[in-house]
C-alpha cells in the first residue's frame, strides 16, 4: 500500500522531492489532487514499510 509522504504545491516541487527521495533508494509516486494536473497540487507516496525512513529524509530538507 502506498502512503503520502508529502503534498507538493506544484508539479515542479513534486519531481524534486520525487527526485530525492529515489535517490535515495526509495519507490516514489506521484499523483496529483484534482484534474488540472499542471496547476494542481501533488501527492508523493512511497511503500507504507518505507514512510519513517522516507519521513526521516524530508525533514532534514
Amino acid at each position: 500500500m502506498w502512503t503520502v509522504v508529502y503534498i507538493a504545491p506544484n508539479k515542479k516541487d513534486a519531481l524534486r522531492v520525487q527526485e530525492i527521495l529515489t535517490r535515495e533508494g526509495f519507490l516514489v509516486k506521484i499523483k496529483p489532487i484534482g484534474i488540472d494536473t499542471e496547476n494542481s497540487t501533488f501527492e508523493v507516496m512511497v511503500p507504507e514499510a518505507e514512510v519513517e525512513e522516507a519521513m526521516e529524509i524530508l525533514n532534514e530538507l
